[in-house]
């Protein structure tokens, strides 16, 4: 079962469930790439960020203590149960059930213990697969024409399941045929089993309706944060910035060098469209200014037009954001959220890309 926490049922892997829905929704916004709309860009970022957080979190200590006593006390109440219903004689094999019920928790708990050894021994080498995760899909920033979308080579996930995880897959296949076995077996006995079995049906009972418990929970939750990253993107940026593991992030000393633009709408004035604006460096002597299009003048993270007066921070790769908005970002992670771009020098002092 779960813990709600990460993957409490063992029957239909809540956790697991959550992350492959996460990883749905930045399927579904890769697959809109082709309207080379940057918000979208943003979105599916803020979502790789979110995806990446949650499994960390999920493989946490403490958590992954807390899912292995959670499912160990449910293999513990169905042997105890067993016992108790020795006598019992269920018109369909309840017994079977619950049996095969405790051996996935036993089989969950193993796979999750290794994939959690499997980490710690990685370290800070895993936490760097996964970094490279996020920025794996290689865009190329074309600086004239918008965004080239060029995958590169030997970039993106690291290939390669640990057993533990195929295993658990398998496990979390068999779990949900074998919750299917169980409620069909449960209708079957009918009014029965609460005579013939009382102690058996009321468990399964339980075990069944906790497995639905926490898929409806996690459904829900895909469904809020998919919303959360469509509609309030700042809002996400605000938790994770929170959250922030400096080790990903940008320091301070390296966002204050970003250089800083002050925006001047240009042509159109309240309620007329605009023909765009310019930028123009803060502290530059002379003035260094850059002209925007019209459609350039909005901060691709809050969707939020550019104001008169308002200051932006430019990126090295030239893309641009309200300053509040970007320097949030860049505390969470380093990369440009349109272009993947990385604003941390290497130690030649170059900047380097990711």
């Amino acid at each position: 079962m779960s813990s709600g926490s990460i993957d409490p049922s063992p029957l239909l892997s809540g956790d697991r469930r959550r992350r492959s829905r996460l990883g749905g929704v930045a399927s579904f916004l890769r697959r809109t790439r082709t309207a080379r709309d940057p918000s979208t860009l943003v979105r599916e970022s803020a979502t790789d960020q979110l995806e990446e957080r949650q499994s960390g979190w999920a493989y946490s200590k403490p958590v992954v203590a807390l899912d292995s006593l959670w499912n160990l006390a449910f293999v513990v109440v169905a042997g105890f149960v067993i016992y108790l219903s020795r006598e019992e004689k269920p018109v369909v094999p309840l017994r079977l059930w619950v049996v095969g019920y405790a051996i996935q928790c036993i089989a969950h708990v193993v796979c999750v213990l290794a994939e959690y050894k499997r980490r710690v021994r990685g370290g800070g080498e895993e936490r760097e697969d996964r970094r490279h995760a996020v920025a794996g899909y290689g865009f190329m920033p074309d600086l004239e024409m918008g965004l080239d979308y060029v995958n590169r080579p030997g970039q993106g996930r690291t290939e390669g399941t640990s057993f533990a995880k195929q295993l658990e897959s398998a496990n979390t296949m068999f779990s949900f045929v074998w919750w299917i076995i169980g409620f069909y077996w449960v209708s079957a006995g009918g009014q029965a089993l609460t005579q013939e079995a009382p102690q058996l049906y009321w468990l399964c009972i339980v075990f069944l309706a906790f497995d639905v418990f926490f898929v409806v929970f996690c459904v829900a939750l895909a469904c809020v944060i998919g919303v959360a990253v469509c509609c309030c993107l700042p809002c996400i940026i605000a938790i994770l910035y929170a959250v922030a593991d400096q080790q990903q992030g940008a320091s301070d000393e390296d966002i204050c060098q970003l250089p800083k633009y002050q925006f001047k709408r240009v042509g159109g004035g309240d309620g007329a469209k605009t023909n765009g604006g310019v930028i123009t460096k803060i502290g530059s002597d002379p003035p260094i200014e850059h002209s925007l299009s019209s459609e350039n003048v909005e901060c691709c993270i809050c969707l939020s037009q550019y104001d008169d007066g308002v200051e932006l921070r430019e990126l090295p790769c030239t893309h641009h954001f309200h300053c509040a908005c970007i320097d949030k970002w860049l505390h969470i992670n380093a990369t440009c959220p349109l272009c993947k771009y990385s604003i941390v020098k290497t130690n030649d002092g170059e900047q380097e890309e990711v």
